[in-house]
């Protein structure tokens, strides 16, 4: 009896989730002629509140809400598009927008001892990643959709895991100047060898790896065209064997402040 009514709850929990996701964020975009903008303030912002061993100021960035606001309303005004947009910019836009909001949400409900402390909806189906409080030109998001509709399934760049943040210690550092579209490939770069070389999230010897679970979450992203060890080699300062065994570290979720 106690196995007949679990099963129905969770059958019911299913079935809740099934009718949330018909409402799902963005199913219906709203036509956009906005043109590119510019990203100086996030810049400011983060170059006085993020250090340089990526922990984040966030008493700093209260104290410049109103700076913060004008950042986030011209994120809000302005959704990239095709028509005006290149590539280039579109992808800094939505890597800059992800890190903003993510900002924003922990601004929210600080003070806070991790992301995941912030909950919305339905126990073990939705998560802080769910939570719909992203509104550009009449559009829905949440963190979940940008990372994964968007930047995953439109950009086919890996290395954009180095650079959006989840605010915990174990996430790779929140970079001190904005992404831009004449320096993104770069700033890519860097982020991927900072990350990969930063021993506090991966250690990289020449037998044996220990990585982050980020490499185990999203293995797929980076095994693309290569093998997990070529694409860490890539980066790393010490090159592992090709056979070397791989491990993954535990994930800190405790807030990077």
């Amino acid at each position: 009896i106690h196995y007949f009514i679990m099963k129905n709850i969770f059958l019911f929990i299913l079935f809740l989730s099934s009718l949330l996701s018909c409402n799902n964020v963005n199913q219906k975009i709203v036509a956009s002629t906005s043109m590119p903008i510019s990203h100086e303030i996030w810049t400011e912002l983060l170059q006085k509140h993020v250090f340089t061993n990526g922990k984040v100021n966030y008493k700093g960035f209260q104290a410049d809400k109103a700076r913060f606001d004008e950042y986030l309303t011209l994120l809000n005004t302005h959704h990239p598009n095709d028509k005006n947009w290149s590539k280039n910019q579109q992808l800094a836009y939505w890597i800059n927008a992800y890190n903003a909001y993510t900002v924003e949400l922990i601004l929210k409900n600080y003070p806070i001892e991790s992301i995941k402390k912030i909950k919305k909806g339905l126990p073990f189906i939705n998560s802080v990643w769910d939570i719909e409080f992203i509104k550009i030109e009449g559009n829905t998001y949440d963190l979940n959709h940008i990372e994964h509709e968007i930047l995953r399934k439109e950009f086919d760049e890996p290395r954009i895991h180095f650079a959006i943040v989840c605010a915990s210690i174990s996430c790779p550092n929140l970079l001190n100047e904005a992404f831009i579209a004449a320096n993104i490939d770069a700033q890519l770069t860097t982020q991927a060898r900072a990350f990969i070389n930063d021993h506090s999230k991966n250690q990289v010897f020449i037998d044996n790896a220990k990585l982050s679970k980020i490499f185990s979450w999203f293995k797929g992203d980076f095994t693309k065209n290569t093998t997990l060890i070529e694409y860490i080699n890539q980066y790393s300062d010490v090159k592992t064997s090709s056979d070397a065994k791989v491990t993954y570290l535990d994930y800190d979720w405790g807030l990077n402040e």
